[in-house]
């Protein structure tokens, strides 16, 4: 069984397929993709009618801090519980289903509590029940809502279109309590379930319409569970998205002090006047708005390593006059730049992470970095919570400013990944020997590649094989080594193990265009006409 490095290029690889597929109808994709912005900004304003009619329902139904507090909790728990899943989930299912599936889903369950709550049965087990499920269709949902943007604009505009989706989200947040809170006054909760159900139906509507991409494999689909390991392997052995990882988690747990604390802070200082706190959103929704309108030309001027170190400090200093300054007009002006600040940010790091991602697995690393986004705003939220509790909300925001700052430039000597290798498919590797479907799932498989250099080249054929090993480890390899021969010290064997024979074969549709560039670096060190050399062995161990 010889395979040259699995590196020649076939006339029609997946990569041109997928790109023959997906270039002509750019435009097309680009309207579905505002269409479907426009009713997630719906959808997103009745998801805070939900939160704010739930909240004060659970009030009048029984006024216990705890179950008060539960309400909030259970919308919440939900995405760490599902994020995972519901990522695997999205790689290998057609994703314009599952979000059908998740919008529907949300659409029974807020009905369901409006009709509760208008026939007066609503308990509130009822409502932490229906709650949580509202959060697992959420939860559901954000992988593969995530994994979708680079399926509906071109990758040039994925900056843009992450940008258009903090907009909705911030929006949302400005208008949406507000109004919550005069439509429970005047109709009550009923009235604000029964408008968050049906601000799903136009979410629901344009994934009707839309024909997604088709992107066919010959090979099964992978099972949920050997998804999510793959996942996580992926996430383990992608050192430039691990890094974008830890930037996003190291501004989110010190940024999230301001948010955490700012009712407490605004009723400290303005009284117990919702309207002050309400406003105080708005500016930050408004700062976001400024915040995307701007961020194109300033990325053309301005690199995203500097981008976020501006961002951080106008953050923190928005932190600061909040901690002590005590006049409101100030305190709008601090929300505008801050909400400028978290939406730039926060964008060119997810900006950053789609990037960094082959489709093929694109929603379940999305999912993790989801869950570094929220882990790390409810761990910071809780610790500068507790930090409050015993030096008080200015000093724990001072704190927390100061942390901001460290952090940005903690993380600084990491640069953020550029993001532009080509992670589209290569199908450059030909095809694997081939064995009936019924061995599908023997193996082990133990692939052996056989490599002879020029000893002038050892130390940089040793550097190409590192970034070799993280590309098999990262797209299923359990285990990798590489061994020299002690007779012949110009001889390499390169030894990697896969779970199964089709897991080598999935090995063979996730290499990349940018992986296909390390592999040829390999490829032009090597001496010898019939080298590389590679051999499969599928494992016995099962004969008696």
């Amino acid at each position: 069984m010889n395979e040259p490095l699995d590196m020649h290029t076939n006339q029609k690889g997946h990569g041109e397929q997928e790109h023959a597929i997906v270039s002509p109808y750019a435009p097309l994709r680009r309207r579905m993709f505002f269409w479907l912005w426009a009713a997630a900004l719906t959808s997103n304003i009745g998801t805070w009618l939900q939160n704010v009619a739930a909240a004060w329902l659970m009030t009048s139904l029984n006024p216990s801090p705890f179950l008060v507090a539960m309400v909030q909790a259970v919308t919440t728990l939900p995405v760490f519980l599902l994020a995972l899943p519901a990522g695997a989930l999205a790689d290998i299912v057609d994703r314009r289903r599952l979000l059908l599936a998740a919008q529907l889903w949300m659409l029974v369950a807020a009905g369901a509590l409006a009709v509760l709550t208008h026939n007066g049965m609503v308990t509130p087990s009822f409502l932490l029940l229906l709650t949580m499920a509202l959060g697992a269709g959420f939860a559901l949902n954000a992988p593969a809502w995530q994994a979708v943007i680079p399926d509906l604009v071109p990758r040039a505009e994925v900056s843009a279109a992450v940008a258009l989706n903090g907009v909705s989200v911030n929006i949302s947040r400005a208008v949406g309590p507000a109004i919550g809170g005069a439509l429970v006054a005047a109709f009550g909760a009923e009235a604000a379930f029964l408008l968050n159900a049906l601000s799903f139906i136009g979410v629901v509507v344009v994934l009707a319409l839309w024909r997604n991409p088709v992107h066919n494999t010959p090979l099964p689909a992978e099972r949920l569970w050997g998804a999510m390991w793959a996942g996580v392997r992926y996430v383990r052995h992608a050192p430039d998205f691990r890094l974008v990882l830890w930037r996003v988690t190291a501004f989110v747990t010190s940024a999230s002090a301001l948010l955490a604390l700012l009712p407490a802070a605004s009723r400290l200082k303005f009284g117990d006047e919702a309207t002050a706190y309400g406003l105080l959103l708005g500016c930050m929704g408004v700062g976001a708005v400024g915040g995307t309108l701007l961020l194109p030309s300033f990325q053309k001027r301005i690199s995203a390593g500097a981008l976020i170190a501006i961002g951080s400090a106008i953050y923190a200093g928005g932190t600061i006059v909040v901690a002590y300054v005590a006049s409101f007009p100030a305190w709008c002006a601090a929300m505008i730049f801050v909400g400028a600040a978290w939406l730039i940010l926060l964008t060119i790091l997810s900006s950053a992470s789609q990037a960094l991602l082959p489709r093929w697995v694109r929603a379940r690393a999305l999912a993790v970095y989801i869950l570094a986004l929220y882990g790390g705003m409810a761990a910071g939220s809780a610790f500068w919570g507790a930090i409050a509790d015993r030096i008080g909300i200015s000093n724990a925001l001072a704190l927390a400013s100061v942390s901001t700052i460290v952090g940005s430039i903690v993380t600084a000597r990491f640069r953020l990944p550029t993001g532009l290798e080509n992670f589209e498919p290569s199908g450059h590797w030909p095809d694997a020997p081939p064995v009936s479907v019924l061995q599908y799932d023997n193996g082990p498989v133990l692939v052996i590649v056989e490599y002879r250099i020029d000893s002038s080249h050892e130390a940089e054929f040793r550097r190409v094989l590192g970034d070799l090993r993280e590309i098999r480890l990262r797209d299923g390899a359990l285990r990798w080594d590489l061994f020299s021969n002690a007779e012949r010290p110009e001889c390499f064997v390169e030894v990697f193990l896969v779970e199964s024979w089709i897991e080598h074969l999935r090995q063979h549709e996730r290499v990349t265009v940018a992986d296909q560039a390390v592999q040829e670096r390999a490829k032009q060190l090597i001496v010898g006409p019939d080298l590389p050399r590679v051999t499969h062995l599928i494992s016995q161990s099962n004969v008696r």
